[in-house]
Protein backbone atom coordinates (compact mmCIF):
# COMPACT_ATOMS: atom_id res chain seq x y z
CA UNK A 1 0.00 0.00 0.00
CA UNK A 2 2.83 2.43 1.10
CA UNK A 3 4.64 1.97 -2.75
CA UNK A 4 1.42 2.22 -4.26
CA UNK A 5 0.82 5.65 -2.22
CA UNK A 6 4.44 6.82 -3.13
CA UNK A 7 3.61 6.09 -7.04
CA UNK A 8 0.58 8.59 -6.70
CA UNK A 9 2.21 10.84 -5.07
CA UNK A 10 5.11 10.63 -8.02
CA UNK A 11 2.51 11.14 -10.36
CA UNK A 12 0.91 14.28 -8.83
CA UNK A 13 4.23 15.89 -8.95
CA UNK A 14 4.81 14.86 -12.42
CA UNK A 15 1.64 16.55 -13.52
CA UNK A 16 1.88 19.53 -11.63
CA UNK A 17 5.30 19.74 -12.66
CA UNK A 18 4.10 19.80 -17.00
CA UNK A 19 1.35 22.34 -16.37
CA UNK A 20 4.03 24.65 -14.91
CA UNK A 21 6.26 24.09 -17.97
CA UNK A 22 2.99 24.60 -19.98
CA UNK A 23 2.52 27.81 -18.60
CA UNK A 24 6.04 28.78 -18.19
CA UNK A 25 6.68 27.73 -21.99
CA UNK A 26 3.43 29.38 -23.80
CA UNK A 27 4.52 33.08 -22.20
CA UNK A 28 8.03 32.30 -23.00
CA UNK A 29 7.42 31.66 -26.77
CA UNK A 30 4.14 34.70 -27.00
CA UNK A 31 6.89 36.97 -25.35
CA UNK A 32 9.44 35.83 -27.61
CA UNK A 33 7.76 36.67 -30.15
CA UNK A 34 6.37 39.59 -29.29
CA UNK A 35 9.80 41.29 -28.55
CA UNK A 36 11.54 39.47 -31.24
CA UNK A 37 14.59 37.78 -28.83
CA UNK A 38 15.66 34.53 -29.54
CA UNK A 39 16.99 34.15 -26.26
CA UNK A 40 13.07 33.99 -25.15
CA UNK A 41 12.17 31.65 -27.90
CA UNK A 42 15.01 29.10 -27.20
CA UNK A 43 13.58 28.94 -23.46
CA UNK A 44 10.14 28.72 -24.11
CA UNK A 45 11.09 25.67 -26.50
CA UNK A 46 13.06 24.07 -23.91
CA UNK A 47 10.64 24.63 -20.87
CA UNK A 48 8.25 23.15 -24.09
CA UNK A 49 10.70 20.00 -24.55
CA UNK A 50 10.77 19.50 -20.37
CA UNK A 51 6.57 19.16 -21.37
CA UNK A 52 7.56 15.76 -23.25
CA UNK A 53 10.31 14.42 -21.12
CA UNK A 54 7.72 15.01 -18.18
CA UNK A 55 5.13 13.46 -20.04
CA UNK A 56 7.87 10.58 -20.48
CA UNK A 57 8.64 10.35 -16.54
CA UNK A 58 4.93 9.86 -15.92
CA UNK A 59 4.79 7.01 -18.50
CA UNK A 60 7.83 6.06 -17.29
CA UNK A 61 6.26 6.18 -13.47
CA UNK A 62 2.93 4.13 -14.42
CA UNK A 63 5.04 1.33 -16.10
CA UNK A 64 7.61 0.80 -12.98
CA UNK A 65 4.09 0.70 -10.63
CA UNK A 66 2.79 -2.45 -12.66
CA UNK A 67 2.91 -5.72 -10.58
CA UNK A 68 5.38 -8.75 -12.10
CA UNK A 69 4.26 -10.69 -14.22
CA UNK A 70 4.76 -14.10 -15.84
CA UNK A 71 6.85 -11.90 -18.96
CA UNK A 72 8.18 -9.64 -16.81
CA UNK A 73 9.09 -11.89 -13.81
CA UNK A 74 11.30 -9.00 -12.22
CA UNK A 75 8.82 -6.19 -12.78
CA UNK A 76 9.55 -3.20 -14.89
CA UNK A 77 12.13 -1.31 -13.00
CA UNK A 78 14.47 -0.50 -16.06
CA UNK A 79 11.90 2.12 -17.46
CA UNK A 80 13.39 4.87 -15.02
CA UNK A 81 16.73 4.73 -15.93
CA UNK A 82 15.89 4.70 -19.15
CA UNK A 83 13.42 7.57 -18.99
CA UNK A 84 16.11 9.33 -17.54
CA UNK A 85 18.83 8.73 -20.20
CA UNK A 86 15.83 9.80 -23.07
CA UNK A 87 15.54 13.32 -20.83
CA UNK A 88 19.59 13.55 -20.65
CA UNK A 89 19.73 12.79 -24.35
CA UNK A 90 17.40 15.26 -25.44
CA UNK A 91 18.11 17.87 -23.27
CA UNK A 92 21.97 17.23 -24.71
CA UNK A 93 20.63 17.70 -28.40
CA UNK A 94 18.85 20.60 -27.53
CA UNK A 95 21.52 22.72 -26.32
CA UNK A 96 24.00 21.42 -29.22
CA UNK A 97 21.34 23.28 -31.56
CA UNK A 98 21.41 26.34 -29.63
CA UNK A 99 24.77 26.72 -29.44
CA UNK A 100 25.03 25.93 -33.30
CA UNK A 101 22.18 28.56 -34.24
CA UNK A 102 23.83 31.21 -31.23
CA UNK A 103 26.90 30.56 -32.57
CA UNK A 104 25.96 31.30 -36.53
CA UNK A 105 24.02 34.51 -35.31
CA UNK A 106 27.25 35.92 -33.99
CA UNK A 107 29.27 35.18 -37.37
CA UNK A 108 26.53 36.94 -38.74
CA UNK A 109 26.63 40.07 -36.91
CA UNK A 110 24.39 39.49 -33.85
CA UNK A 111 21.08 40.54 -33.72
CA UNK A 112 18.67 43.32 -32.19
CA UNK A 113 17.35 42.76 -28.37
CA UNK A 114 14.61 44.30 -26.05
CA UNK A 115 16.87 44.00 -23.18
CA UNK A 116 14.33 45.23 -20.75
CA UNK A 117 11.62 42.36 -21.83
CA UNK A 118 14.55 39.70 -21.25
CA UNK A 119 15.25 42.09 -17.79
CA UNK A 120 11.75 40.70 -16.86
CA UNK A 121 11.11 37.72 -18.03
CA UNK A 122 14.03 36.38 -16.84
CA UNK A 123 13.15 36.96 -13.15
CA UNK A 124 9.42 36.17 -13.28
CA UNK A 125 10.73 32.98 -15.02
CA UNK A 126 13.12 32.75 -11.81
CA UNK A 127 10.68 33.03 -9.18
CA UNK A 128 8.02 30.47 -11.38
CA UNK A 129 11.30 27.98 -11.50
CA UNK A 130 12.56 28.11 -7.58
CA UNK A 131 8.93 27.75 -6.58
CA UNK A 132 8.57 24.79 -8.43
CA UNK A 133 11.53 23.18 -7.52
CA UNK A 134 10.55 23.88 -3.64
CA UNK A 135 7.24 21.94 -4.19
CA UNK A 136 8.54 18.96 -6.25
CA UNK A 137 11.40 18.55 -3.47
CA UNK A 138 7.94 18.96 -0.44
CA UNK A 139 5.92 16.42 -2.55
CA UNK A 140 8.00 13.39 -3.65
CA UNK A 141 11.58 14.01 -2.28
CA UNK A 142 12.59 10.21 -3.11
CA UNK A 143 11.74 9.76 -6.24
CA UNK A 144 14.13 9.62 -9.07
CA UNK A 145 12.08 11.12 -11.31
CA UNK A 146 10.82 14.05 -9.35
CA UNK A 147 14.81 14.45 -8.86
CA UNK A 148 15.49 14.52 -12.34
CA UNK A 149 12.61 17.10 -13.15
CA UNK A 150 13.66 19.22 -10.18
CA UNK A 151 17.13 19.37 -12.03
CA UNK A 152 15.92 20.61 -14.67
CA UNK A 153 13.96 23.30 -13.34
CA UNK A 154 16.91 24.34 -11.00
CA UNK A 155 18.61 24.62 -14.86
CA UNK A 156 15.63 27.13 -15.77
CA UNK A 157 15.85 29.15 -12.51
CA UNK A 158 19.45 29.44 -13.19
CA UNK A 159 19.04 29.78 -16.77
CA UNK A 160 16.59 32.56 -15.91
CA UNK A 161 19.06 34.40 -13.83
CA UNK A 162 21.43 34.44 -16.38
CA UNK A 163 19.14 36.07 -18.97
CA UNK A 164 17.93 38.94 -16.66
CA UNK A 165 21.81 39.27 -15.68
CA UNK A 166 22.93 39.65 -19.09
CA UNK A 167 20.46 41.62 -20.36
CA UNK A 168 20.66 43.84 -17.77
CA UNK A 169 24.19 44.56 -18.83
CA UNK A 170 22.70 45.08 -22.73
CA UNK A 171 20.91 47.99 -20.62
CA UNK A 172 24.03 49.73 -19.48
CA UNK A 173 25.55 49.30 -22.32
CA UNK A 174 22.97 51.33 -24.18
CA UNK A 175 23.10 53.86 -22.39
CA UNK A 176 26.81 53.91 -23.24
CA UNK A 177 25.68 54.01 -27.16
CA UNK A 178 27.53 50.80 -27.50
CA UNK A 179 24.66 49.66 -29.58
CA UNK A 180 27.17 47.48 -31.72
CA UNK A 181 28.19 45.18 -28.73
CA UNK A 182 24.69 45.37 -27.52
CA UNK A 183 23.40 43.02 -30.86
CA UNK A 184 25.81 40.57 -29.38
CA UNK A 185 23.76 40.17 -26.16
CA UNK A 186 20.70 37.88 -26.95
CA UNK A 187 22.95 35.63 -29.31
CA UNK A 188 25.67 35.78 -26.76
CA UNK A 189 22.85 34.84 -23.63
CA UNK A 190 21.84 32.27 -25.49
CA UNK A 191 25.45 30.71 -26.12
CA UNK A 192 26.47 31.31 -22.12
CA UNK A 193 22.86 29.67 -21.27
CA UNK A 194 24.33 26.28 -23.15
CA UNK A 195 27.59 26.66 -21.34
CA UNK A 196 25.83 26.52 -18.13
CA UNK A 197 23.43 23.60 -18.76
CA UNK A 198 25.64 21.15 -20.09
CA UNK A 199 26.36 19.12 -16.69
CA UNK A 200 22.83 18.44 -16.48
CA UNK A 201 21.88 16.39 -19.12
CA UNK A 202 25.56 14.94 -18.37
CA UNK A 203 24.66 13.89 -15.08
CA UNK A 204 21.56 12.56 -16.17
CA UNK A 205 23.27 10.65 -18.52
CA UNK A 206 25.77 9.28 -16.48
CA UNK A 207 23.21 8.19 -13.61
CA UNK A 208 21.12 6.33 -15.89
CA UNK A 209 23.93 4.58 -17.10
CA UNK A 210 25.04 3.48 -14.10
CA UNK A 211 22.25 1.91 -13.18
CA UNK A 212 21.22 0.17 -16.26
CA UNK A 213 25.01 -1.19 -16.19
CA UNK A 214 24.08 -2.56 -12.92
CA UNK A 215 27.25 -0.68 -11.32
CA UNK A 216 27.02 -0.38 -6.97
CA UNK A 217 24.20 2.07 -5.91
CA UNK A 218 24.92 5.63 -4.77
CA UNK A 219 27.29 6.28 -1.89
CA UNK A 220 24.65 6.88 0.97
CA UNK A 221 23.07 4.11 0.23
CA UNK A 222 25.92 1.81 0.07
CA UNK A 223 27.23 3.20 3.38
CA UNK A 224 23.65 2.28 5.15
CA UNK A 225 23.73 -1.52 4.12
CA UNK A 226 27.73 -1.72 5.08
CA UNK A 227 25.68 -0.28 8.68
CA UNK A 228 22.87 -2.48 8.37
CA UNK A 229 25.35 -5.89 7.76
CA UNK A 230 28.02 -4.37 10.75
CA UNK A 231 25.12 -4.41 12.83
CA UNK A 232 23.90 -7.90 12.11
CA UNK A 233 27.24 -9.60 11.99
CA UNK A 234 28.37 -8.01 15.03
CA UNK A 235 24.78 -9.65 16.62
CA UNK A 236 24.66 -12.64 15.84
CA UNK A 237 29.15 -12.84 15.88
CA UNK A 238 29.44 -13.83 12.16
CA UNK A 239 32.35 -13.27 9.73
CA UNK A 240 32.67 -10.76 7.01
CA UNK A 241 30.44 -11.28 4.70
CA UNK A 242 30.25 -10.79 0.45
CA UNK A 243 28.05 -8.33 0.00
CA UNK A 244 26.63 -7.34 -3.66
CA UNK A 245 24.42 -4.47 -4.36
CA UNK A 246 22.60 -2.60 -6.98
CA UNK A 247 19.92 -0.08 -7.05
CA UNK A 248 17.74 0.09 -10.61
CA UNK A 249 14.95 2.59 -10.53
CA UNK A 250 12.72 2.35 -7.31
CA UNK A 251 14.27 -0.93 -6.68
CA UNK A 252 17.26 -2.09 -4.20
CA UNK A 253 18.93 -5.25 -5.03
CA UNK A 254 21.12 -7.21 -2.54
CA UNK A 255 22.84 -10.17 -1.80
CA UNK A 256 24.98 -10.98 0.99
CA UNK A 257 26.76 -14.67 1.96
CA UNK A 258 28.60 -15.37 4.86
CA UNK A 259 30.79 -18.12 4.65
CA UNK A 260 30.10 -19.98 8.64
CA UNK A 261 31.96 -23.12 10.42
CA UNK A 262 30.46 -26.37 9.24
CA UNK A 263 27.58 -27.62 11.82
CA UNK A 264 27.13 -24.38 13.74
CA UNK A 265 24.09 -23.42 11.92
CA UNK A 266 20.70 -24.71 10.70
CA UNK A 267 17.86 -23.38 8.78
CA UNK A 268 16.17 -21.75 11.67
CA UNK A 269 19.45 -20.11 12.68
CA UNK A 270 19.65 -18.90 8.68
CA UNK A 271 16.33 -17.51 8.70
CA UNK A 272 17.20 -15.50 11.91
CA UNK A 273 20.34 -13.57 10.15
CA UNK A 274 17.89 -12.89 7.10
CA UNK A 275 15.22 -11.31 9.18
CA UNK A 276 17.47 -8.89 10.94
CA UNK A 277 19.10 -7.72 8.35
CA UNK A 278 15.55 -7.51 6.09
CA UNK A 279 14.80 -5.37 8.69
CA UNK A 280 16.82 -3.05 8.62
CA UNK A 281 17.10 -2.91 4.74
CA UNK A 282 13.31 -2.34 4.89
CA UNK A 283 14.02 1.25 6.72
CA UNK A 284 16.01 1.92 3.15
CA UNK A 285 12.78 3.08 1.70
CA UNK A 286 13.15 1.15 -1.85
CA UNK A 287 11.24 -1.89 -2.96
CA UNK A 288 14.10 -4.23 -1.60
CA UNK A 289 14.88 -7.70 -3.25
CA UNK A 290 17.30 -9.26 -0.97
CA UNK A 291 19.34 -12.51 -0.89
CA UNK A 292 21.18 -13.39 2.76
CA UNK A 293 22.83 -16.72 2.67
CA UNK A 294 24.91 -19.03 4.92
CA UNK A 295 27.27 -21.34 3.51
CA UNK A 296 30.40 -23.42 4.12
CA UNK A 297 31.33 -23.19 0.86
CA UNK A 298 33.52 -20.29 -0.16
CA UNK A 299 33.68 -21.18 -3.83
CA UNK A 300 29.14 -20.45 -3.60
CA UNK A 301 30.07 -16.92 -1.67
CA UNK A 302 32.09 -15.84 -4.53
Amino acid sequence: MADVDAKKVERRALVGSIVGASVIGAAALVWGVVAQSRVLLFDGAFVLLGIVLSALSLAASRAAAIAPSARFPFGRQAVTPIAIAIQGAALLGTLVYAAADAVAIILAGGSDVAAATVVAYGLLSMVCSIGLVRWLRRTAPASDLVVAEVAQWRAGALLSLVYAAGAGVALLLAVWSLDDVVRYVDPGLVLLACVVLVPIPLRLLRAAGLELMEAAPPTEIATRIDRAVEEVRAEFDLPSPVVRATKLGERLYVEIDFVVAAGGWDVSGEDRVRRALLGRLETLGYELWANVELTTDPELAA
